[in-house]
């Protein structure tokens, strides 16, 4: 498996003209075509920064997305715009700022198009370098379950986890055949369920903390388990939204299910901060995986420096060998289009370290 010690997470700030050609397009003001072209030019200009920043492997960016598991609820029926489904953020402050989520299960999903296959068929034309593409995990579409409206679309929870999975499971096999060397898949509920706060939310819409970690992974390895030629990597952090956050606590409690019965051989994990706790649950991740350290931040504009990196990777190394990590931010930069509030010359100041700070931990 090649280590591909510079990694990037998957989404990348959005350029002014594409977010004003996306509201064109909502209003109806911009043909989906020109539409098309704008967004080409945006993962053009995606690719080139990473390919400049000196990182080992290349994503589109997720310019294509609104939000970075918005495709499902783009490329199928089932889905519409609903109230009084709403999740707590926390701003850097410590401060409960809700949000709605706007969007709703409503009917049994129907598939109109591929998830991603188009987002990936471009990438590959574009660069010579390894590629990747990032998928939301089955759990994190518990969002879009409502209580009291998604029972008519499936019986339970479990019946449309279930539906999911099979619909991601086609998309992965689609995306293996298209050539794709490395799926990600994102699972920033699993980071939620280290917050006792967040857990009681899971709580109220019908979902057992136990049950999305356990059966989660069981969801994600039927997946993995049909293409063993495939790298999947498996990316856990606390939430990332306009520099806030959903959660904070360590990765201890669920440390066995999430790193050693998972079956992803890369685990790129949020560390950039108190919020993640400690190093020492990094014990529990097998001899067969990499930890891909999230040490640079999406979040804050602070710079970190090449020395503070290598000390962090040092402590690391206490508790998973240093042929087994790899380096990348501890999110992508624009999780939802709007993006952090960073800049485009910080973030690839950025992308720039972990690059540098790869090469002078792992020279060879």
């Amino acid at each position: 498996m090649k280590p591909y010690r510079a990694d990037v997470v998957g989404s990348m700030l959005r350029p002014d003209y594409l977010l004003q050609a996306r509201a064109a397009h909502k209003a109806g003001e911009l043909m989906p075509g020109a539409f098309k072209q704008i967004e080409d030019r945006a993962v053009d200009q995606c690719i080139a920064i990473q390919e400049g920043c000196g990182v080992d492997i290349v994503a589109d960016g997720e310019m294509r997305r609104n939000v970075f598991s918005s495709q499902l609820a783009e490329a199928a029926e089932g889905f519409r715009a609903i109230e009084g489904n709403s999740v707590d953020w926390f701003t850097m402050h410590g401060e409960i700022d809700t949000s709605p989520v706007t969007v709703g299960l409503v009917e049994r999903i129907r598939m109109k198009r591929s998830l991603s296959a188009e987002e990936y068929v471009y990438l590959r034309a574009g660069t010579s370098l390894p590629t990747k593409m990032t998928l939301p995990s089955p759990t994190m579409y518990a969002y879009f379950w409502v209580p009291g409206v998604s029972e008519a679309a499936y019986p339970s929870v479990e019946d449309y986890m279930a539906h999911v999975t099979k619909i991601l499971a086609d998309e992965v096999a689609e995306l293996v055949r298209l050539g794709c060397p490395y799926i990600q898949f994102d699972a920033p509920e699993f980071g939620m369920l280290l917050d006792d706060h967040q857990k009681e939310w899971f709580r109220a819409k019908g979902f057992r903390p136990e049950y999305m970690v356990h059966d989660g992974i069981d969801m994600l390895n039927s997946i993995i388990d049909a293409h063993p030629d495939t790298i999947f990597g498996l990316h856990i952090c606390r939430g990332n939204d306009a520099n806030r956050y959903m959660a904070a606590g360590g990765y201890g409690e669920y440390a066995k299910d999430l790193f050693a019965r998972t079956r992803a051989q890369r685990l790129l994990l949020e560390f950039d901060d108190e919020r993640s706790g400690d190093f020492a649950p990094l014990a529990e991740v097998p001899d067969d995986k990499f930890v891909v350290l999230g040490l640079i931040t999406t979040k804050f504009p602070r710079q970190e420096t090449e020395e503070e990196i290598k000390a962090r990777v040092g402590e690391a190394a206490r508790f998973v060998d240093m042929e087994r990590l790899a380096l990348s931010t501890q999110c992508g930069f624009a999780s939802v289009a709007k993006g952090n509030n960073l800049g485009f010359d910080l973030q690839e100041t950025k992308l720039s370290l972990v690059a540098r700070a790869a090469r002078a931990l792992w020279p060879n």
